[in-house]
């Protein structure tokens, strides 16, 4: 697949994580989803932050160096853990890359009130964004260290500027990024002082494939290169010309692992979460299962729900929506306000429209995929209706193990929707009429419809696995390689 060559990973996050009692857990987010069956590869070394003061223990114990590490999902995998200095670590990760870059490429900012850009978030770059990019860089650099050609995959928004401190100490370095979030148009950056801007999308450019999910983020990352640094750009043909290098731009659908899915689903304690939700359901349900994250636009999604059981009370006591979050980020300020006006907001709908014996959203806050997987095989719709979305696996994963032929809302600007489009409810995300028309459409849609949607679903998220993704990108890899050495 690399032709032999070293292969080395690189992301802020790795595949476990380990606890104070010697345990370990897996890591989370879709991230990690996508690159635990590359990282298995016999020849890669998984290089990433440690997240936790047992992380830091831990690579310290292995002196700094790789070592062998199996996740309780399974796999096995070679990781070296960098441990930064706390200080930079809440700089880099809290201050600049949560929500500084996260609120820029989701367009979370309301521009009238905020950011302010002060001495706070340039120091947060440059003795945080900076350090940590430039400490992971080191590591990366000691294992491709007297290594002949290396190629190194660099992941997410969190290491814009480590492939730039790759390539000046190693230009013979292949460097492959790929971009899990969207990627936003040209104006949205201007938020950021120019010298910061250009930092960064200098550090991108010094890769030589740069990915994203969908063809609309590669657009807008061609459109930004033209725009704000006035480069010359190959639209058709996704290439940046920069400091003498062509750089390519391309798009890589993230699929999900649907065979491990489907075995996740079939599960004991899976079916176990079933038996309940079953025995205690109403005769429709509405899901949504989402990180409590501003993006995810959990609040127009139950406004959605408030005006559709205003607009047609017949459906009152027969319909629950249960509402999966994963607190995120609460160490944020703007997330643990967004988490309030959630329980606010489900506290208020419960009131107007609940009886004695219904609450119309049944909120959990808590992860917990064998819960959600049950609540997947038995909704009869599935709401995703992201304000914007890197990918959103959820909208993938439903689909797959559901068996009531339940109909999807997607959000237009989600990434999965230039895949699933066709075969889903495609929404608007700020428009809650549109939301609350789409959930009763779902909900009276005629069978034989229903079935024909959820089938045209299942056919695409199972035509391509997470496999095929690795190999797209190493393909291009390969072959850019292969040009470049003429």
């Amino acid at each position: 697949m690399t032709g032999g060559r070293p292969f080395v990973l690189v992301s802020n996050r790795g595949p476990v994580t380990f606890e104070d009692d010697g345990s370990v857990r897996r890591g989370t987010g879709g991230l990690v989803t996508a690159l635990t069956g590359l990282a298995s590869h016999r020849q890669s070394v998984w290089v990433a932050s440690a997240m936790t003061e047992a992380d830091a223990r831990r690579a310290e114990e292995a002196g700094d160096r790789p070592f062998s590490v199996r996740s309780p999902t399974g796999g096995e995998y070679l990781v070296r853990l960098v441990a930064s200095d706390p200080v930079a670590y809440d700089r880099f990760y809290n201050i600049f890359a949560n929500p500084m870059l996260w609120f820029i490429q989701h367009y979370l900012w309301d521009l009238s009130n905020a950011p302010d850009v002060r001495r706070n978030e340039i120091e947060a770059f440059e003795y945080g964004y900076n350090v940590v990019n430039e400490d992971l860089a080191n590591a990366v650099l000691e294992e491709i260290d007297g290594q002949l050609d290396p190629v190194v995959m660099v992941h997410d928004y969190h290491l814009y500027t480590l492939p730039g401190l790759i390539r000046r100490a190693r230009p013979d370095a292949f460097l492959h990024h790929f971009i899990h979030i969207p990627w936003t148009q040209s104006d949205s950056w201007r938020v950021l002082p120019r010298k910061m801007r250009e930092e960064l999308f200098q550090g991108i450019l010094a890769n030589d494939i740069v990915g994203f999910h969908t063809q609309a983020y590669r657009l807008n990352f061609l459109q930004c290169c033209r725009d704000l640094l006035d480069l010359e750009v190959d639209f058709r043909r996704g290439i940046v010309h920069s400091e003498g290098r062509d750089v390519w731009i391309r798009s890589y659908p993230l699929p999900i692992d649907y065979g491990a899915t489907l075995e996740v689903s079939r599960s004991e304690r899976t079916q176990g979460f079933e038996e309940v939700l079953v025995r205690r359901r109403r005769e429709h349900i509405i899901l949504r299962v989402d990180r409590a994250d501003l993006s995810k636009n959990v609040l127009r999604g139950f406004a959605a729900f408030d005006l559709f059981l205003e607009q047609h009370p017949e459906f009152s006591e027969r319909v629950t929506f249960i509402a999966q979050l994963m607190p995120s980020r609460t160490d944020v300020p703007e997330y643990a306000e967004y988490l309030e006006r959630i329980e606010a907001l489900v506290a208020v709908v419960n009131h107007r429209h609940g009886t004695p014996d219904w609450m119309p959203i049944n909120l959990k806050l808590r992860d917990d995929l064998e819960e959600a997987m049950a609540s997947y095989k038995q909704y009869d719709v599935l709401l995703v209706n992201a304000m914007f979305d890197g990918m959103n696996l959820v909208a993938k994963e439903g689909p797959l193990v559901n068996e009531r032929a339940g109909v999807s809302i997607l959000s237009e600007n989600t990434g999965a929707h230039e895949e699933l489009g066709e075969f889903a409810l495609s929404v608007n995300p700020f428009d809650i009429q549109e939301l609350a028309d789409s959930i009763h459409a779902a909900l009276t849609m005629a069978p034989e419809e229903r079935r024909r949607r959820i089938e045209g679903l299942k056919t695409i998220v199972t035509t391509r696995s997470p496999g095929d993704w690795i190999d797209d990108q190493l393909a291009d890899i390969a072959e850019k390689a292969s040009a470049e050495r003429g």
